[in-house]
């Protein structure tokens, strides 16, 4: 054991903590392991008493399965317990962005019910929201809240999408590589007439071979994908349902004002 680091701080010796402290033997767990195996129909699932001795004492990493059926028989979530090994699910997006895909793409990543996130405190009494501000200097303190806190927004009918790095089909409305926020809910093609191009409703549409987002229109059961008309991209058409479906309506951007590439350059 590395000598800065304390016994409750390794792993291996942090799971064997809870085993004695839950009054298991090896026995006990290996025979649990054993039934959860027969359930998955899976003998990876399976833990030997050496294996888990290994585990506690040697410093030996499960696998996923053997991790799966620990955090099953001594109650511990298995994000936690990853992150003792030093890997953070939490980080997955943010790992996410080492690799700049061309291509429009749903993201699957599902927020996790517990942790805490960087949110502002407390702004300046005399901010007016009304008004374009520097944000940086409007914010007085910044502090961590348990997500738990955010629960009363209805996240649940929101999905996120990325625009590829490549698809510049509703740009300057959305720049490549903007992260968007879907309402799920809206998936209704909605015609009418709109004064701007930001009051018409930008549709994110999976069909079989990739992601676009755009507007819509639906006619005879062809849906019509339309571009900005500064992009350059021509209008796309598919069968409706059987070649496209709308995931959503796009109600929410994050998005770098320079380019990636372009910064690359500089």
């Amino acid at each position: 054991m590395p000598r800065n680091r304390t016994v409750l701080e390794v792993p291996g010796l942090k799971l064997k903590s809870i085993r004695e402290r839950l009054d298991l033997r090896f026995r006990d767990v290996e025979e649990a392991s054993y039934r959860i195996a027969a359930i998955h129909k899976n003998d990876e699932f399976c833990i030997a008493i050496s294996r888990l001795a290994d585990i506690e004492n040697k410093g030996v990493v499960p696998s996923i399965y053997r991790l799966y059926t620990l955090c099953s028989i001594y109650r511990q979530d298995i994000g936690d317990v990853m992150g003792w090994y030093g890997v953070d699910l939490s980080q997955m997006p943010a790992d996410s962005q080492v690799t700049e895909l061309s291509r429009t793409h749903a993201v699957k990543f599902k927020p996790r019910g517990e942790g805490e996130v960087v949110m502002p405190l407390s702004l300046d009494p005399g901010f007016d929201i009304e008004q374009t501000s520097f944000f940086s200097r409007v914010v007085q303190k910044w502090g961590k809240i348990p997500l738990q806190m955010l629960q009363g927004l209805d996240l649940r009918q929101n999905a996120y999408g990325c625009i590829g790095s490549s698809d510049f089909t509703m740009y300057p409305v959305l720049h490549p590589g903007s992260l968007v926020l879907i309402d799920e809910s809206k998936r209704k093609v909605v015609n009418g007439i709109w004064r701007n191009e930001f009051e018409r409703p930008i549709y994110f549409v999976e069909t079989r071979e990739a992601f676009y987002c755009g507007w819509c229109t639906l006619a005879d059961s062809m849906l019509t994908i339309l571009a900005h008309p500064s992009s350059g991209v021509a209008p796309r058409m598919f069968s409706y349902d059987s070649e496209a479906e709308i995931i959503g309506q796009i109600v929410g951007v994050a998005s770098l004002l320079e380019p990636r590439r372009r910064r690359k350059e500089n």
